[in-house]
């Protein structure tokens, strides 16, 4: 296959960053969008260059001409539109995050994919964010073997989505799975580990609480923390919080081992970034040996052109290079069903634990 044909299902403003590095690919073109709201999917359609505006899931998935489908619909509809893609046009699927939202989905997903014949690749962008893949990648070396492994993310509130659907954890999983199973996926991935026992203390202190929708206050949570025990013997933690819009950086990330600690600092979108303060902060990594040789620090720029098509550090485009390779048969899927359901097991752990107060073991 030389050109990989696309149909892209939820044409919000994920989706329309994804058509936006879709068209960055030399072999990849969408063809065909779908969303439940017209107006976005004409948007999406025009980003394409002119794509096909399916009248319903059915209608795009009846198109002859696709190679590939891109799911970025609302968390609570991936379950259904999966099962209604396997029944009626198995393609190869790269869907968004999470994978799903209720713990009773796992099982049925896992019959759902039993033996299914293309790739299925779970949108898991964070891994490639340029510092955040140099950290994977240097880690070991840097750590002589990871103890304790810590994530920070400072940022914004939620966004306003279509609907307001996230803004109830009943659509969305729970800020612990929405929001996080980002970062518990890259812990299992950088630790090589599985966990075994999960610990959080989180809730809502400022973000939402003003908001009523039909009557219904959010009841998202804006901020936690989370420890995570691992079968290697190493603990991770996450420190989150949303009402937190005025750090230099969104995303930061420490390894520390019997060697060293590595750390990555990654900013957040640029267009959230005050023009008050000149320009941004440019990611950057640092190596910061146990001997007294004083920390190694190397900036990571992204290519503008990257920045501009979405507001992942470059990361979304380089998730589509590899996904469009395994579908021409170039490469293999390198976020797998198993590694998006064990980041949303992880994160409903931490919802049940941060409810109950008490330790929940995987």
């Amino acid at each position: 296959m030389e050109q990989v044909k696309y149909g892209l299902i939820g044409c919000g403003m994920m989706g329309q960053e994804h058509v936006k590095n879709i068209n960055l690919l030399p072999q990849g073109d969408v063809v065909a969008v779908y969303d439940l709201h017209r107006q976005l999917a004409e948007v999406s359609a025009e980003l394409a260059g002119g794509a096909y505006v399916a009248k319903s899931l059915d209608d795009l998935l009846t198109r002859p001409d696709l190679d590939a489908l891109v799911i970025v619909s609302p968390n609570f509809e991936h379950v259904g539109q999966l099962k209604q893609i396997v029944a009626k046009r198995p393609l190869p699927i790269l869907c968004e995050k999470p994978l799903y939202t209720k713990p009773e989905d796992k099982a049925d997903l896992d019959a759902l994919f039993d033996g299914y014949p293309h790739p299925v690749w779970v949108a898991m962008e964070y891994r490639y964010m340029p510092p955040v893949a140099a950290l994977i990648e240097q880690a070991e070396q840097a750590t002589g073997g990871i103890a304790m492994l810590t994530i920070r993310e400072h940022r914004f509130p939620f966004l306003p989505k279509i609907g307001d659907w996230n803004r109830f954890n009943e659509n969305t999983g729970g800020t612990l799975v929405e929001k996080c199973c980002h970062f518990f996926d890259l812990m299992r991935l950088i630790l090589k580990s599985e966990p075994v026992r999960v610990m959080a203390s989180a809730g809502q202190a400022m973000n939402h609480l003003d908001e009523r929708y039909d009557g219904r206050v959010p009841d998202i949570w804006d901020n936690g923390y989370v420890i995570v025990d691992f079968e290697s013997g190493a603990r991770a933690m996450l420190e989150l919080c949303m009402f937190a819009e005025g750090s230099e950086f969104q995303e930061e990330i420490a390894a520390v081992g019997p060697k060293g600690k590595i750390e990555c600092f990654v900013p957040g979108p640029g267009r959230f970034w005050p023009k008050a303060l000149g320009k941004p902060p440019v990611p950057k990594l640092v190596i910061s040996p146990r001997a007294p040789k004083g920390p190694l620090e190397s900036e990571m720029p992204v290519d503008p052109t990257l920045l501009d098509a979405g507001d992942h550090n470059g990361s979304t485009y380089y998730q589509h290079m590899k996904f469009n390779a395994a579908v021409r048969g170039e490469g293999g899927i390198e976020v797998s069903l198993k590694d998006g359901a064990r980041a949303v097991e992880i994160g409903l752990a931490a919802q049940k634990s941060a409810e109950t107060g008490e330790a929940v073991k995987l």
